[in-house]
């Protein structure tokens, strides 16, 4: 394993106890039977939130160890992992903060993290896997 791929493992590893607080979050809401804390869209935001963020963690994780495997140039090797890292961090925070309010009815502006996680995702997995089919 290269060391970039180490150092990013790594950094991904260190969100998990943060995935596991939103887990907690969510089973608190759920046994409470919601008591009037979130809104519907919060928990449903909060849930898809919570879901993206783990596997793509994972997806993240195993990408790293793919990468050191393609025949990409160093550079583009280095945005389809940072791109596939990010989406993670970006996704999740879409549903989390678009969201703020148990009094909204729609997501706020901020849903355009969203947007952009799918797009760095897009970027990074399209480049991993084109270098991956690359012959040497």
């Amino acid at each position: 394993m290269s060391d970039t791929a180490r150092t990013v493992a790594g950094i991904s590893l260190l969100t998990i106890p943060f995935i596991m607080y939103g887990g907690y979050f969510l089973l608190g809401i759920i046994t409470r039977r919601n008591n009037g804390l979130v809104s519907q869209l919060q928990h449903d935001f909060y849930r898809a939130g919570h879901a993206h963020a783990g596997v793509l963690v994972i997806l993240s994780l195993v990408c790293q160890v793919l990468a050191d495997s393609s025949h990409l140039p160093s550079p583009l090797t280095g945005i389809a992992r940072t791109s596939i890292a990010l989406a993670p961090a970006f996704i999740p925070a879409g549903f989390f903060l678009s969201v703020t309010s148990p009094n909204q009815t729609k997501p706020t502006r901020v849903i355009w993290l969203i947007y952009i996680g799918i797009a760095s995702l897009a970027i990074g997995t399209i480049l991993l896997g084109i270098g991956l089919l690359a012959p040497r």
